[in-house]
């Protein structure tokens, strides 16, 4: 509830004269004081009447799309895993058939001689590859002394070429185990394998010669195999996914709706509960400003004709002192009278409920009396500003607040009461040049006892409105309440001329 300083607002002491609403704003930073901004006494609550009424298309909505955003996931986490697990079975594929050419084909045609890099061997060697190992299955061969060097290559290009070995070449060496793996074609000796980013299934493996020579024997598969059995898996896959899928859902949809059943009859309880303690406030209201006016009012009334006569007869007899007492006591009855016709007016404002608020606000004008007070008031037409019944009674309230402050404080005054409709919102001013008040310091330190501006900033936020105060010690105050409506928006309108209601 921290005072925000936003724009300059009118001119304290001369805007209650002003026409209309319209003017006000435009007013206000022509002649308005530099130094007279507004405040922000209370904002709107976003959270006031509970949760939003649960709609059916919309929680089907979000069950369709928590479905497909399932359905997604379960997608791309299958191929993912499909394509994994496709790539370790092509890995593995690779391997077997790595082990067995080179125990079949490899390992019987090795001498020393190829290993020494003689052209006549290393022919020999070619076209037995070539009749016997390349195909379908394998891309490349190559073979590899430890030091690095390419003694073998179905491309001629690599060989006599000397490359480094990378660690997976290196264990394989060492170790004598088949080590495979998914190769991208990156490096150097791949220059004539293919262009860098395709993708190979890659083997190394230990060989021997005859005299016990060892060389690495690596050969290239093709990638395509593990897209097709990745088409494979996922079929499978899918198939049992989807199905286990459906049939959960038609498991959960009759336990569905027979769940959305039971929560739209109890929302349908709420709100008649709600309404009910709504009617059951009102009617208290009304029963309780009944008993006060037919009671209380009544005896105060009759009191006051009785002590009426005896002040006459008082009169008569010559006795003045007596006259003198029953006078104070007749007025202080007739100020009882007042008190409780206005806590009547607080409790259930009769023409609020019958006559509508533009009504209510007249009588709430006539009613509000001080010495040397004088109010006026103009207002759209109730079907112009479109408020539900609690906006009204919201207005209604902050008006009677804000003019019985002015009665009480800023008389002799002139009081100004305009509520009018902006675009999606209507717009309740209440201005009078009496003498102000320092909003900073009343904000940080409210007198003691004094909760009128607390409550009407609860009264403001707990409503969904927005309330505002500019004033000035000696200068007048301007209050401001923006009521947002949700109805469609109307052009402003021009209101009727204020109508004076001098305090008599």
């Amino acid at each position: 509830m921290g005072p925000v300083a936003t724009d300059p607002t009118t001119d304290l002491q001369s805007s209650v004269a002003s026409a209309t609403p319209d003017q006000g704003a435009d007013d206000s930073a022509e002649n308005g004081p530099s130094d007279v901004s507004w405040r922000t006494i209370a904002t709107p609550e976003r959270e006031v009447m509970g949760e939003e009424p649960m709609q059916v298309r919309r929680v089907v909505a979000q069950l369709v799309l928590g479905i497909v955003l399932v359905l997604v996931a379960v997608t791309v986490g299958g191929s993912l895993a499909a394509r994994k697990l496709a790539e370790r079975e092509a890995v593995n594929d690779a391997v077997n058939l790595t082990d067995v050419f080179a125990e079949t084909v490899i390992r019987p045609a090795l001498t020393d001689q190829l290993a020494a890099g003689q052209p006549a061997a290393r022919k020999t060697f070619d076209n037995l590859v070539h009749a016997h190992v390349l195909g379908p299955s394998v891309t490349h061969v190559k073979l590899w002394t430890p030091g690095g060097k390419v003694v073998y290559a179905d491309e001629s290009g690599l060989v006599g070429r000397t490359f480094h070995l990378d660690e997976d070449q290196t264990d394989a060496l060492e170790k004598s185990e088949t080590r495979a793996d998914i190769s991208h074609l990156d490096r150097d000796e791949n220059t004539l394998d293919g262009k860098a980013g395709d993708k190979l299934v890659e083997v190394y493996r230990p060989v021997y010669t005859d005299s016990g020579k060892k060389l690495l024997f690596e050969i290239y598969a093709p990638y395509e195999q593990v897209g097709q059995r990745t088409s494979q898996l996922w079929r499978g896959f899918a198939g049992v996914t989807l199905s286990s899928l459906l049939l959960f859902l038609l498991l959960i949809t009759p336990l569905f709706w027979h769940l959305m059943s039971r929560v739209r009859r109890n929302q349908r309880q709420r709100e008649l509960l709600l309404q009910r303690s709504v009617d059951a406030s009102s009617n208290e209201r009304r029963l309780i400003a009944a008993s006060l006016h037919d009671g209380p009012v009544q005896d105060l009334a009759a009191t006051s004709f009785v002590v009426a006569g005896a002040t006459a007869r008082a009169k008569a007899a010559g006795q003045h002192w007596l006259v003198d007492e029953l006078q104070t006591v007749a007025g202080s009855v007739r100020a009882s009278i007042r008190a409780l016709r206005s806590l009547l007016v607080d409790i259930y404002p009769a023409s609020l409920a019958q006559a509508g608020l533009g009504a209510a606000l007249g009588d709430l004008v006539q009613s509000v009396r001080a010495p040397g007070l004088e109010v006026r008031l103009h207002h759209d037409d109730e079907a112009e500003l479109g408020l539900t019944p609690e906006q009204e009674r919201l207005v209604y309230r902050v008006a009677q607040e804000t003019l019985r402050n002015a009665a009480k404080h800023a008389v002799p005054c002139t009081a100004s009461v305009t509520l009018y409709r902006v675009g999606d919102e209507v717009v309740l001013d209440v201005l009078d040049d009496g003498n102000g008040f320092d909003v900073d310091a009343q904000l940080a330190d409210p007198e003691p006892g004094h909760f009128g501006l607390q409550l009407l900033a609860n009264a403001a936020a707990t409503g969904g409105a927005l309330l505002q105060v500019a004033s000035v010690p000696r200068r007048g105050t301007h209050w401001r309440l923006r009521v947002p409506q949700a109805a469609a928006t109307h052009p402003n309108p021009t209101p009727p001329e204020p109508e004076d209601t001098p305090d008599d």
